[in-house]
């Protein structure tokens, strides 16, 4: 009589049929199913002993049942992503939850290196200055009207330009006639004293200092024979050919003020009335 050959489960006749070993004894394949495998967590049968088990984060799967939640690829050998409990394969997981590059409409895939500005976001490289088309990188730059620039083509396409220079304006500077210029190219054309805040005067355009602008230009007072500009304010007399400063326009014999009195010319001098009537 031969030796019992029984299921340690069932205790059913293992003689002619597939059984698995374990430290308990020999079980039929329906029992160990039964009593060992795990239950796949997407389909809820059990994974049986000649099925290819996944192991993801305490959960079982069949191969067939481990795949993307959305196109429903197999993730068996694919890269995912595990979002709120549901896996997603790179690219579902992409299109839902990265965003696009602004400038290629490409996704912007997790991990890579992108910049963001003004709710917008680009690849690294396709982030580019809208003049010189370099990339931006970390470097400072300017946004106007949608586009980007890198500083020195900013400057080159929209600083004001100096007039006398030609080069850009970055800060600072000084009007002249209408047009900016650079504090250190406002100068005198005659001694090339810097003009920005001070008084300063022109002729057929170009800037002098008051200093200059008297001795080349203004005409020479008859008394004290400096230049009367007019500049501030001050006033002056002119009689034929000849110019005072008000405070130099009196009697050369009283020095009584003759600003609106009447006075007598006398050679190369100009009299009060009463020191004119009282003779030489």
């Amino acid at each position: 009589m031969s030796e019992a050959f029984d299921c340690a489960k069932c205790s059913e006749s293992l003689y002619g049929r597939k059984y698995i070993q374990t430290d308990n004894g020999p079980y039929c394949v329906p029992c160990y199913d039964n009593t060992f495998a795990n239950t796949c967590a997407e389909c809820q049968q059990l994974i049986g002993h000649d099925s290819r088990e996944l192991f993801y984060e305490d959960r079982h799967f069949h191969e067939g049942c481990f795949r993307c939640c959305r196109c429903q690829r197999s993730l068996a050998d694919e890269p995912f992503t595990c979002q709120d409990s549901e896996l997603l394969c790179n690219d579902c997981y992409c299109s839902a939850f990265s965003s696009q590059c602004s400038a290629c409409g490409e996704t912007v895939m997790p991990g890579s290196r992108k910049l963001e500005y003004g709710g917008q976001t680009w690849h690294e490289h396709c982030f580019l200055c809208s003049g010189c088309e370099q990339p931006l990188g970390s470097r400072s730059f300017v946004p106007d009207k949608g586009a980007h620039y890198c500083v020195p083509c900013y400057e080159n396409k929209f600083a004001p330009r100096c007039a006398r220079c030609s080069k850009t304006l970055t800060q600072g500077g000084v009007t002249y006639r209408d047009q900016p210029w650079h504090r250190e190219c406002l100068v005198c054309t005659g001694c090339q004293t810097p003009l920005a805040g001070q008084q300063f005067t022109s002729r057929d355009d170009d800037p002098y200092c008051v200093a200059c602008f008297g001795e080349l230009f203004a005409p020479k007072c008859s008394s004290c024979k400096r230049p009367i500009t007019g500049l501030g304010g001050g006033k002056y007399v002119s009689f034929e050919d000849r110019h005072w400063h008000h405070s130099c326009f009196a009697c050369a014999r009283c020095s009584t003020s003759l600003v609106g009195q009447g006075f007598v010319p006398d050679g190369d001098q100009v009299l009060c009335q009463g020191c004119s009537q009282a003779g030489p």
